[in-house]
């Protein structure tokens, strides 16, 4: 998972990258070219495209470095942690699976539950038969867990 997710950044990164050296370096000299830079919006466009690009490759560079420095052995491998899936009964009887992610990685629709959020924090080092209350803008909601795979049984599997 910490190799899929740093091979995620650094594709981004390579494309980001290749924007930045090769696509916007021809925008900005075709908007030069059309005159008055103070009253030209493709070269401002193209200029603050490129301010854009360089802070994300800069803020994709730290993540790869934090998430590199991960260390998968000191996350738990029989309570729930980073990468885990999360099996639960939420106490109206829906059945949901939820995997506890990074929060760029989170996407609440599939189940992709950021280990920030209220919900991931909650069931950070919880274990099968553990009950969890989690207050949410939506209200409170209780979840009883019923099963759990950690990023150790998923990089077994």
């Amino acid at each position: 998972m910490k190799e899929r997710l740093i091979k995620k950044f650094e594709d981004e990164i390579q494309a980001l990258d290749r924007e930045l050296k090769l696509e916007l370096p021809k925008e900005i000299k075709r908007a030069r070219e059309l005159g008055d830079l103070r009253e030209n919006a493709e070269y401002a466009a193209a200029k603050e495209r490129q301010r854009l690009v360089e802070a994300r490759i800069s803020m994709l560079k730290k993540r790869v470095s934090e998430i590199a420095l991960i260390n998968i052995e000191r996350i738990p491998a029989d309570r729930a942690g980073f990468g885990s899936t999360i099996h639960v009964v939420e106490n109206n009887g829906d059945q949901l699976v939820f995997q506890l992610v990074m929060p760029e990685d989170a996407d609440a629709a599939k189940g992709l539950i950021s280990t920030t959020s209220p919900i991931g924090r909650a069931f950070l080092n919880k274990e099968p038969g553990d009950t969890v209350k989690v207050v949410t803008p939506g209200g409170t909601r209780e979840f009883e867990i019923t099963r759990l795979a950690t990023i150790h049984d998923e990089s077994r599997e």
